[in-house]
């Protein structure tokens, strides 16, 4: 392991993340000393680590596989660790902040806080841009604003980005990385000023926005968005949604007006197939058997599908108490996710089809034992590697939701909320059932189950591996 370059990119996000407390301070400045003294600790300690980890003598700049994947782990728990100080310093217990701060970065959106309109508004801007940040990545964001990295650069990449087949959109990572934060950016500006233009406040649309298109879901607001009681605001909020849960390589296409590449994306035809078949079926299940009317029906069925199969986690209504079946639904969207190389979470919509061929190239293979038939996606042969690796995520996948779900049944919860917990928590989805449905929060769990939970949020926005390589022991050796 290159453990004196990890160091210095520790330190690097740890400046970073220092850096964008600094809206907050100026936020909570007004406030006085009890909004500010949490946002000043964080930021001294950022800083301090950076400049300690900054004195690493660096003779060896490549970054192999391993040291992309402990740089991104390490990383992700160092920010989260110090992250949550504002939280900590303002009455959370440090579990609860940690867990709060982890939900935001994963972009989870699960939550202990039960009113988050009384929080201060430094806060509240906080827990947005925590998602914000975490949505596209920061491994990412640093790649972005610091392309000199040293070799390899591109590994850090692949083990932040979520998915089975990276994509780059230039040849040099650094370039891909700004222009994946300037379609971030520019959505972000777009949603922001048509939700203000809407009728929501300007504060309120800027957050909004940040946790949107990061598709984290926390919200300003104790009702989150069926507080604003607007159609408008709502589908707008639908939009950005399921554009944001779109592979982001399909966006820049369309930006370069590849409009024949970018409409022949296979996953994004699943994507938009999976979608709209679950809004169908929901809908007509709310019509005809919870007796809603023609128009509510749909509405509601589209918003609660799009935000939970883009992992978002707003709500507009209760769906825990809808029928049985439209509970269903909803729980396998929450498995499925969004697409790789988006901000969403879950399974990806990409490894279910890789799953699927596999399966049917399987059935084959028994009728014709001498075919030979490689899994072909989006007209390119993938690898067998990478196949693997597809069937050996999805069984770490399972095993960890099982694992998770009985940590939380110690706590005496029933079946639907011990397994709606782990499983929300891995797909970084945020609202479940049961005890954990969208009217209610996390805050109830001992503190065992939330520091589980709080790990399978890490595991799922990582996807597994990079915290896995950290438990092997050849990892740590030079």
């Amino acid at each position: 392991m290159n453990r004196n370059l990890i160091a210095r990119m520790v330190g690097l996000i740890l400046r970073i993340e220092a850096v964008c407390m600094l809206p907050c301070l100026a936020i909570a400045l007004p406030a006085g000393w009890a909004d500010t003294r949490g946002f000043l600790a964080a930021i001294a300690a950022c800083m301090l680590l950076s400049a300690a980890f900054s004195q690493c003598n660096i003779t060896n700049r490549r970054l192999q596989t391993r040291d992309g994947f402990a740089a991104v782990a390490l990383c992700w728990i160092a920010i989260s660790l110090l992250g949550a100080m504002p939280y900590a310093l303002h009455g959370f217990s440090y579990i609860d902040a940690v867990f709060e701060t982890v939900s935001g970065f994963t972009t989870t959106g699960a939550t202990i806080v039960s009113s988050p309109a009384a929080l201060p508004r430094s806060l509240q801007f906080w827990r947005a841009e925590t998602q914000w940040l975490g949505g596209m990545g920061v491994l990412v964001l640093m790649l972005a604003l610091l392309p000199s990295l040293g070799e390899g650069s591109v590994n850090l990449m692949k083990a932040e980005s979520p998915g089975p087949i990276s994509s780059k959109l230039h040849p040099k990572t650094s370039e891909t990385a700004r222009a994946l934060y300037t379609i971030y950016i520019v959505l972000t500006l777009a949603q922001t000023l048509l939700l203000w233009v809407a009728g929501m406040p300007l504060f309120d649309s800027l957050t909004t926005a940040f946790t949107t298109i990061s598709t984290g879901g926390f919200s300003v607001r104790d009702a989150s968005i069926a507080y604003y009681h607007s159609e408008a605001i709502n589908w707008i909020i639908v939009a950005f949604m399921f554009v944001s849960a779109v592979n982001f390589s399909v966006l820049f296409q369309l930006h370069r007006r590849q409009f024949r590449e970018a409409l022949g994306s296979e996953e994004l035809r699943v994507y938009s197939g999976v979608t709209l078949g679950a809004v169908a079926l929901i809908a007509a299940d709310l019509i005809f058997r919870a007796g809603k009317g023609l128009y509510d029906g749909f509405s509601q069925a589209a918003f609660q599908v799009v935000t939970l199969m883009t992992t978002t986690g707003y709500a507009t209504a209760d769906f825990d108490l809808w029928p049985r079946f439209s509970k269903m639904i909803l729980l396998l969207v929450m498995l499925v996710g969004g697409c790789a190389g988006s901000t969403a979470g879950g399974v990806k919509i990409a490894r279910i089809v890789i799953l699927f061929k596999s399966l049917k190239r399987e059935l084959r293979r028994i009728l014709h034992t001498r075919e030979v038939r490689p899994l072909m996606l989006d007209g390119a042969r993938v690898e067998e590697r990478t196949a693997s690796s597809v069937s050996v995520f999805f069984f770490a996948y399972v095993v960890i939701l099982i694992a998770a779900a009985a940590v939380v049944s110690l706590d005496g919860l029933d079946l639907e909320t011990s397994l709606s917990a782990a499983l929300t928590t891995i797909s970084n989805v945020g609202p479940g059932f049961g005890l954990i449905g969208p009217t209610r929060t996390f805050a109830f769990l001992s503190s065992p189950s939330k520091l589980m939970l709080t790990l399978t949020m890490l595991l799922g926005r990582l996807e597994i591996m990079p915290l896995f390589i950290l438990l092997i022991p050849s990892t740590w050796k030079k």
